[in-house]
């Protein structure tokens, strides 16, 4: 039997270190949950010390997901909950804090980490080797007083000397550490320089036997996953790794690349894992919508074009047997090769069934949810000749959750429900079905748009926008010199009275052909309480809470202004005591 190899998520963390990326509270535990169905073994929920904001979002995923096992049962699962982790800093209020946060969840984790090699002690911590030891002997004990479970990193350990790092882990073990992860810092290691050295610590290492040995790798010189592989083959039993490769610089290892490789190859690496592959399409979708990092369409295991074949020659092949060009069922990753064709007569039973299999079962979408989604599937039905794809309908429920999620500073819950009852298999729509489906009070909502445009013409917009807190539609119009976009966003901000910066604006087609559903996501921030600029025209690394905004449709122009209308509702209900740490002081390296 093959040792078991623990998963050790840090989308929520490091991943969310990407520049330009913060998500909400409510987005940070709506990806917590999908990370605890996928059958993550450590979920690092943050770094609870960097603001209140952030102290919020991992108690909540303590609180909310620490107890959750859905997905999480039967041969192959894990069978137990997941464990929260909070990252800490080798300083007492960081540890407290971090235990503080995490304490609510069954079963909790401290990381503490500090910097062990000679450049970092000597020009960034300014303390000898001996008082390095000294603090991880008192803050590892620390930790341990508070949780029984603690993970201890040597910070930059690539570039430390080997003995003096074997030295500071034997302290960190005898001072109650039950896990040594090993990070290469800055993505300079090779496979075969990292492999080595975790052989070097465990055999040189006081102790190692008992503690179990994780590899943390960055993607600098895009090696991150073959050197936590080399790693895994040296005796290392957990993985750091963050969805879509996510993180700071270059990324983390990506977590789907790491599982499949050990699926893939179950003699090769001496371990096994309980992740469930056939949710990794979907999550990978949700970390894409949520944090605005688009993967790229040639990305292993879930880029778009991972599991098609261009070359006649490669086609010929996969016609006569799929094993000739490929490696991986489509289907154990969440891409589906079903024949279930979904059309305006589709009922609620095959909406429900695609959606499952897409890996949105369970409590993935609420009642309230889906209804929505049905609502706006019977809608794009209507408007499409050719049938609804896969891509649409994971377009449309990204769509759903960015409607839901914070949109009036709560999320909507498997038990919240105000979803209209409903035959199961009724392919009609009650009449007040678009009125019903929202589970969240949203501020704005678009009543009418018209747009006047084209070439040598100045482009004009005018829209009137419900506004439930006056309880009265208004309507403005404004003039533009770049476009029909630049026309409605201003406009929508006149009607609002709100400054707002656009920061990020990205626009995209689900499927092909002139009827294809588009999908547009922005991400905008209020003008009003950036602070100085400081640093240049870099304005998505500012202090101010970012928001973001996605919708659908097959008019693009329609989509681009529900978008903007969604991230501008989350603006206008954000809570001040959600409000997180700028990037610069939420950013830690390990």
């Amino acid at each position: 039997m093959t040792d078991k190899l623990i998963i050790f998520d840090t989308t929520l963390r490091d991943g969310e270190q990407s520049p330009g990326v913060t998500l909400n509270t409510d987005e940070k535990v709506e990806i917590a949950r999908q990370l605890a169905r996928l059958g993550v073994d450590v979920i690092e929920a943050g770094f609870p010390v960097a603001s209140p904001g952030d102290f919020n979002a991992v108690q909540r995923i303590a609180r909310e997901v620490g107890s959750s096992m859905e997905g999480r049962t039967g041969e192959g699962r894990v069978n137990e909950p997941a464990i929260i982790c909070g990252l800490a800093r080798s300083v007492e209020k960081d540890i407290r804090t971090a235990f503080d946060a995490i304490k609510d969840a069954p079963r909790h984790r401290i990381h503490v980490f500090l910097a062990t090699s000679d450049i970092h002690l000597e020009f960034k911590l300014k303390i000898s080797r001996e008082q390095c030891k000294e603090r991880i002997r008192e803050m590892v004990g620390l930790a341990k007083s508070l949780c029984a479970d603690i993970e201890f990193s040597p910070e930059d350990a690539g570039r430390s000397d080997r003995e003096f790092l074997a030295e500071a882990l034997s302290v960190a073990v005898a001072a109650g550490a039950t896990t040594l992860n090993i990070p290469d810092t800055v993505g300079y290691n090779t496979p075969l320089e990292y492999g080595s050295l975790i052989k070097y610590l465990r055999e040189h290492t006081p102790g190692a036997d008992q503690v179990v040995w994780s590899t943390h790798c960055h993607n600098d010189l895009g090696l991150a996953t073959a050197n936590s592989l080399a790693g895994v083959s040296n005796g290392a039993r957990q993985v750091e790794v963050a969805v879509n490769g996510i993180g700071e610089r270059a990324g983390n290892t990506a977590l789907e690349e790491i599982v499949m490789n050990v699926h893939t190859h179950p003699h090769a690496y001496p371990v096994h894992h309980t992740i469930n592959t056939r949710l990794l399409f979907s999550t990978s979708r949700m970390v894409e919508d949520l944090s605005g990092m688009t993967v790229q369409a040639n990305k292993a295991i879930v880029g778009r074009n991972a599991f098609l074949h261009e070359s006649g020659i490669h086609q010929d092949g996969v016609l006569k047997n799929k094993q000739t060009y490929e490696i991986i069922r489509p289907e154990d990753v969440g891409v589906t090769t079903g024949n279930l064709a979904l059309g305006k007569h589709s009922g609620r039973h095959a909406i429900k069934t695609k959606l499952e299999e897409l890996g949105y079962g369970g409590s993935a979408l609420s009642d309230a949810q889906f209804q929505q989604a049905f609502v706006k599937f019977k809608d794009l039905a209507d408007s499409k000749k050719a049938g609804v794809t896969d891509g649409d309908m994971h377009a449309l429920v990204a769509d759903v959750r960015s409607s839901t999620l914070g949109g009036s500073g709560t999320s909507a819950t498997p038990e919240a429900s105000t979803a209209p009852v409903t035959s199961p298999t009724s392919t009609e729509l009650p009449e007040d079905a678009h009125d019903l489906v929202d589970p969240v009070t949203q501020r704005f909502a678009l009543r009418h748009m018209q747009v006047f445009t084209g070439v040598g013409i100045t482009p004009t917009a005018t829209v009137t926008l419900h506004d439930a807190q006056r309880g009265e539609d208004l309507t403005d119009a404004a003039l533009a010199k770049n476009g029909p976009i630049e026309a409605i966003y201003s406009v929508i901000q006149r009607i609002t009275g709100l400054d707002i910066d656009l920061l990020n604006f990205n626009v995209s087609a689900t499927s092909e052909g002139q009827d294809t559903l588009g999908k547009v996501a922005v991400r905008i921030a209020s003008r009003t309480s950036s602070p100085p600029d400081a640093e240049g025209s870099l304005t998505s690394y500012g202090a101010q809470p970012k928001f973001t905004g996605l919708a659908t449709n097959v008019d693009i122009i329609t989509a681009s202004a529900n978008a903007y209308i969604s991230a501008l509702n989350r603006m206008v209900s954000h809570d001040s005591a959600d409000t997180r740490a700028s990037h610069k002081d939420r950013s830690v390296n390990i």
